[in-house]
């Protein structure tokens, strides 16, 4: 052992002279101490008592971290040494109280281990009364934290209510174990994270099938009570887990027995398209109840679109077809929109005439809408869809299935006996195995069948 240097001791100097240094006697140096002697491995390790600063000496790596919070101003109560399980000591900090138990409840603190017996600041007679106030303050403090409740011995009933209220788990205070204790510590840890998963997921699950009954309830339902026609319809939004998109689509009967089919395209993937193209739907089932058609309800509806839309560059495409009570006859408007496709009786599947359409909703003010006249006939199919149909690639190119790809397609299927539901849906899969898999854009169809 290093022999100490002797230290000088500054005397103040008289008035008017210098200070003196005189030298002070080296300290004695200490006794040797004797080896210590072998621990059986059969002893249990030392109790120490906790150390309200324990968290600073505990290493440079982070671990596991213990918050005690009891009323023991002697230090009567000991907590061991413990590890966490990667090796590592776990961190041991005290409160006396509730408020400073507040004050050190920092994000790194994992786990709380609390005597039942400590009282609640400021407690309310029913508080007072109630045995677990404590743990209850403690749950409402530290939510998101594990917690440990410490009960005297053989109180195994108010341990296991500890547990039923929130408490990851109970321990008695005189079995405070140094390997009990620490696996208690990394079992409530764990607990109490698989908790908080779970709680997570069936708060997704929840939040789901709010969202699912949402848009179902969204969906429109056809109102076509009275009429010969049958309807039929497919509706595949792009976005993954959604069940609805921005295409939209609607088919109502008015009192005077005309048949007003809808089928639009708000531009764009997310909810708020999504919501964007529900108002329009809904707008135009009331003008249209309302008796509005052609370019006054599209003109109105351009205006709901523009007070409506986050943005001004969002428009949204449309087609609309009025068919007349005898069902021979019908008004067709387009809005930047795909023409629909209809298959008369004993002539092939084509696509009605789109000349003279106007443009998209949201694009042009002051735009006009001309109403065409197109004959059905007496036997007759009309497809409506969205862009989505067509759109898809073909094989591994960039090449689309475009409209003329899909007349072809829809005359095969008709070909082959496939009517209403059956078409619709042949027609949904095929294009999506010609993509090559799900296709990203949002998928409408409906289908209006007239036999008589």
């Amino acid at each position: 052992m290093p022999v100490p240097i002797p230290r000088q001791r500054a005397i103040p100097a008289a008035e008017g002279g210098q200070a003196q240094a005189l030298p002070t006697s080296p300290a004695p140096a200490p006794a040797p101490l004797p080896a210590p002697e072998p621990v059986p491995a059969s002893v249990e390790p030392v109790r120490t008592p906790v150390s309200r600063d324990a968290d600073k000496q505990t290493g440079s790596g982070p671990g596991l971290s213990l918050l005690v919070i009891e009323d023991d101003p002697v230090g009567s109560l000991s907590v061991p040494q413990m590890l966490d399980s990667a090796g590592k000591p776990i961190r041991v900090r005290t409160a006396r109280n509730l408020t400073e138990a507040e004050r050190l409840l920092t994000d790194d603190v994992h786990c709380i281990l609390l005597d039942l017996t400590l009282a609640v600041p400021a407690a309310s007679p029913e508080e007072e009364e109630d045995e677990l106030a404590t743990l209850k303050h403690v749950l409402r403090l530290a939510p998101r934290h594990a917690v440990l409740a410490l009960t005297a011995s053989g109180d195994t009933e108010g341990g296991a209510e500890a547990v039923r209220v929130g408490a990851q788990d109970y321990l008695f205070r005189d079995e405070l174990d140094g390997r009990l204790l620490s696996r208690a510590i990394r079992y409530a840890v764990e607990r109490k994270r698989a908790d908080a998963a779970q709680r997570q997921l069936t708060e997704s699950r929840l939040r789901a099938q709010e969202n699912a009954r949402l848009e179902r309830g969204l969906l429109p339902t056809p109102l076509l009570d009275g009429s010969p026609l049958r309807f039929a319809s497919r509706y595949r939004p792009g976005r993954s887990r959604a069940l609805l998109g921005g295409d939209f689509y609607d088919t109502v009967r008015t009192p005077d027995g005309s048949v007003h089919v809808m089928i639009g395209d708000v531009c764009g993937h997310g909810p708020d398209e999504a919501a964007l193209g529900v108002e329009l739907r809904i707008a135009w089932r009331t003008l249209t109840f309302a008796g509005l058609c052609g370019d006054e309800l599209l003109s109105t509806l351009q205006k709901v679109l523009e007070h409506e839309r986050a943005d001004d560059e969002i428009f949204a495409t449309l087609c609309t077809v009025d068919i007349a009570p005898d069902g021979r006859r019908a008004g067709l408007c387009l809005a930047g929109h795909p023409s629909p496709l209809i298959a008369r009786d004993g002539r092939l599947a084509e696509l009605l005439p789109y000349e003279n359409n106007g443009p998209a909703l949201g694009l042009l003010p002051n735009a006009r809408w001309p109403r065409r006249q197109v004959e059905l006939g007496g036997k007759w199919s009309l497809m409506l869809y969205t862009d989505g149909l067509i759109e898809g690639r073909i094989g591994e190119g960039n090449q689309r299935l475009g409209q003329d790809g899909m007349v072809e397609m829809v005359r095969r299927q008709i070909a082959a006996g496939l009517r209403g539901d059956e078409l619709l849906e042949a027609a949904v899969n095929e294009v999506r195995e010609l993509n090559g898999g799900d296709l990203t854009d949002d998928v409408a169809v409906l289908l209006l069948d007239r036999d008589v």
